[in-house]
This record gives C-alpha cells, structure tokens and sequence, in this order.
C-alpha cells in the first residue's frame, strides 16, 4: 500500500547554498565536553582536499541486503528518490560513530539476525516478536516518504516494512496507555559506540516516545527494509520506526523495545539539549534551531551529498493535511 502525497507535499529545488559546518549536532556534544577526540579527527582535512574527496576515498562499499516480498510502491510524481548509495553512506546513527560515514564503516558490527522485539507496559496481550519470522512471512508494503533531518538535510526513501498502528493493536492497549516507549539495542560489542567515545559520549541506550494517538496514526511505520531490500545496519537494521512528518532523530533505529506507557517517556536528545530537541520534534520551518534556519534545507539526490540542491521546508514536513489534527489547540512554538 502506497500513503500518497498530494500535490501540496511536491517541494520545488533551487540552488543550494552549503550549510556551514556549525549546523552539526556533533557540536552540542563538542560543548559538552563529549566525544572530542572523534570530533577533531574529522577536521583535521589537508588543505587542498575538499569534503566531496575526502568522503568518496572513505566511502565503503554496501553490502546487498536480502530481497524482501513486497511490491514496489509507485513513485509518486514531483518526488524524486535519494539514490541508495547516499541514502546507506549518509547516516546519523552516533551508536556507530559520529561523522555520517562512520555508520556504514562500523555497521559490520552490528549483527541483526536473529532479533526480538518486546511489546509491552500497559497492554493486556503482551508478546514478543520474532522480526525475521514477520519480514520472511509478510506481507509488508512499500511507503515512500521524506525524511527531514534536524541538521537542515533531506532525503526521499521508499521503505519497506508495516504500519506501527498494527503492532500495537495486537498488544491490545489498555486505558492507562498515554504514550508509546521505544528503545535500542544496548550492546557495546554490536554497537561500539555506546562504549566508547565514538558515540560521542551519549548516554545509551537510545530512547524515544510518542504520544499514543501519533504512534497509531496511519502515516507512522516500523521499516524492515530499503529499495526493497532488508535495512543496512547504517540505517538501523533489522527494524526502525519512520515517523515522516517529525524530524529523523524521531525514527529510532535498531529497537529492542516498544513499551506502552501512562507517563510521557524520556527521549535521548532531549535528555542531552532539552532546549534544542523537544519531545514533539514536529517539523516546523517557522521554528528556528538555536543555532540555524529550519526554513530551507539540502536535498540530497544525484547531484550528491555536498552538491545537493536547497529547497523550502514545509510544515510538518509536507504531511500537514494527515496529521495537523493531532495537534489542535497547541502552540507548536511552544510544544516544539
């Protein structure tokens, strides 16, 4: 199945000023003390070699992931794809490393097979998940979605994998159940960079959360798979959620648990910079980072990582007219 984007979701590309380094959260960690020694390593470039060079010398070679039984999605008009070369060696995933191509250096690490997820907390029918079982009997389907990072990038992906809503009803919640619980693998020697400086010193696991009537919203979407194919490790192999109308920092990766819950639950980048990085994290071009413009950002298609082309940011990330509702009444300025 196929969420359609209507014409309103179709971002028209000019040309694109680079965004300057200090728009990248490695930053907050820098100020904090953290993960310093990966953070110099990175910029310590020879003069004469630019970014572009210096990323296609590291860059590795992807693995193929195995083909997943699902039916191509099409390709909605006016959305152009993030090839999967940039989309599997342009990642944020700090329990990788910190710089974006550290994530597919360090993601023979991780080992996804085999792999449960615990659904629980308030629920009357708590269980847990073989993944391989549910992507290897399906059915999954195909949704094409943006993504828009916090750090004033984006990307067009077609993931493959099922609705959050549908895991959930099978838990069957109970009335205490205000909000969804996520977390990720915590293991050192899968994830190195939950042990070391890596990971920019983070406190792991990775968690996050979403009010429950978001978690059950249509739109929302636990991936198995892109270019229908299983995940990268990079990209948070074997199971991530895709929250497509909040900013990616959302859409955990590489869960272990999905916890239904009577409090709001904490939330890593809002434990590490709570006046950056808001439990909502709705995309919102009128609400600045602190430190840049959410007004515009960098699509990254063919033209590659450090030649993508600028281009408006729209409010809840083009998605307005599924999930505004959700927020009536609330100062997104404010609930941000």
């Amino acid at each position: 199945m196929l969420i359609k984007s209507t014409s309103s979701h179709h971002p028209t590309e000019s040309d694109l000023t680079p965004e300057s380094v200090y728009q990248d959260r490695r930053l907050i960690l820098k100020g904090l003390g953290l993960g310093a020694a990966g953070l110099g390593a990175s910029l310590a470039f020879p003069a004469q070699a630019s970014l572009l060079d210096l990323f296609k010398e590291k860059a590795p070679s992807i693995p193929e992931g195995k083909p997943l039984k699902v039916t191509p999605a099409a390709r909605p008009e006016g959305l152009v794809l993030t090839p999967y070369d940039k989309a599997t060696t342009h990642n944020n995933f700090y329990e990788l490393g910190t710089d974006k191509g550290d994530p597919a250096r360090n993601a023979h690490y991780l080992k996804p097979e085999p792999w449960t997820l615990k659904v629980g907390g308030e629920v009357d029918k708590p269980f847990t998940l073989d993944v391989w079982d549910m992507i290897n009997k399906g059915p999954l389907e195909e949704r094409i979605y943006r993504l828009r990072c916090v750090e004033a990038w984006s990307m067009v992906l077609p993931w493959t994998g099922i609705s959050l809503a549908s895991l959930i009803k099978q838990a069957a919640p109970n009335s205490r159940a205000k909000f969804v619980a996520f977390e990720t693998l915590y293991d050192p020697k899968q994830l190195p960079g939950q042990g070391s400086s890596l990971g920019g010193g983070i406190d792991y696991p990775y968690v996050e959360g979403l009010r429950i009537d978001e978690a059950m919203h249509p739109l929302a979407f636990l991936a198995v798979g892109l270019y229908g194919k299983t995940l990268p490790g990079q990209n948070g192999a074997p199971i991530r959620l895709v929250v497509p109308w909040k900013y990616g920092f959302k859409s955990i990766k590489s869960i272990v648990s999905i916890k239904l819950v009577e409090e709001m639950p904490p939330t890593t980048w809002n434990l590490l910079a709570s006046n950056e990085y808001g439990f909502y994290a709705n995309v919102n071009p009128q609400v600045d980072h602190p430190r840049w413009s959410q007004a515009s950002e960098r699509f990254i298609g063919e033209g590659g990582i450090f030649g993508a082309k600028r281009q408006p940011t729209l409010m809840f990330n083009g998605y307005g007219d599924e999930v505004a509702s959700l927020y009536q009444g609330m100062d997104l300025r404010k609930w941000y």
